[in-house]
């Protein structure tokens, strides 16, 4: 009998949301993602001490001051967590700009094309990477940059239609709205405990960004992220890709069942037609106060993973 996790793999695109190899060798997504978190997780599993070996010695023939070192080795540890990956997933896989460069659109480009370049210089084709950029305007526009550049881009930390839409008319590859963390804000602003799938904010808001996708013919690839349960998965059933935990993975894959279409490219309403210029994503960010909190709270949260592995760096080095 069919699970779960195969019905879902004949509508929609599977991602891992993880840098375990053992999970993604065992669950077989296509994509991979990682951020900051993961890949400091990925780090401290046995797998990759020689990795982290190798990028110290890396390190320590490269110019610069201490600091910079510091900086290099963790940028080069984030794309060799990337290249393992890689090596088992026939599709792409996301990496990651440091979130200190969330708002910096020039140093968000300079460090995607070194990402990239450093993929490259392992004879991995950009064609099997994603960038990860948050969702803020400058990353958003160092998107565009990017993809005018043939730098496929990955707009992380996606909370609001606003966001999505300006993602559209940078014209990046692929969103990830979090569905997980947006159901997390409500339920603590309101004081609710529970949502069934049809009521739950996070759900909702990724139904309404993949409608106005579809009504508008937008390339840019939905791929929801950040769930909390299975009823958050099959609820946006069909949905481009969905990038999933291991635990919620292996839940799927153990429960016998049909899962119901839900989303698809043919069905949508139609909606008028929006652009959103700098003004105006600034003004829709400002009146969403979710969005505003959970995009600084997930900046903040990937910024201090990212420091807490320089720190391991620091006093590897010494």
């Amino acid at each position: 009998m069919k699970t779960k996790l195969d019905t879902l793999r004949t509508m929609t695109t599977i991602v891992a949301d993880t840098g375990d190899i053992e999970a993604v060798r065992r669950l077989k997504p296509i994509d991979c993602t990682t951020n900051p978190s993961i890949v400091l997780k990925a780090l401290s599993t046995p797998e990759f001490e020689n990795t982290i070996k190798e990028a110290l010695a890396w390190g320590g023939r490269q110019n610069g001051n201490a600091e910079v070192r510091v900086s290099a080795i963790a940028d080069r540890l984030a794309v060799s967590v990337g290249a393992e990956l890689s090596e088992i997933v026939p599709g792409r896989v996301s990496t990651e700009v440091d979130a200190d460069l969330s708002f910096d659109a020039k140093g968000s480009i300079e460090r995607a094309e070194a990402i990239i370049a450093d993929y490259e210089a392992r004879s991995i084709s950009r064609d099997r990477i994603l960038v990860k950029l948050a969702s803020t305007w400058e990353g958003i526009r160092a998107a565009a940059v990017l993809q005018k550049k043939g730098i496929n881009c990955n707009l992380t930390l996606l909370f609001n239609k606003a966001q999505a839409i300006a993602c559209a008319d940078a014209g990046v590859f692929l969103i990830s709205p979090f569905v997980g963390r947006i159901t997390d804000w409500n339920k603590k602003s309101s004081g609710t405990s529970f949502y069934p799938p049809e009521e739950d904010p996070g759900v909702i808001s990724v139904r309404n960004i993949y409608n106005f996708y579809k009504a508008h013919d937008i390339k840019t690839v939905v791929m929801a992220a950040s769930f909390r349960s299975t009823g958050q998965i099959e609820a946006l059933a069909g949905c481009d890709r969905l990038t999933i935990a291991p635990n919620l993975l292996d839940e799927l894959a153990g429960s016998d069942g049909s899962v119901d279409r839900v989303l698809s490219p043919d069905c949508f309403q139609p909606e008028p037609a929006v652009g959103i210029d700098e003004t105006r994503f600034r003004w829709e960010m400002n009146e969403d106060a979710m969005a505003t909190e959970m995009l600084a709270a997930g900046i903040r949260g990937f910024a201090k993973d990212l420091e807490k592995l320089r720190e391991i760096i620091r006093a590897k080095l010494d």
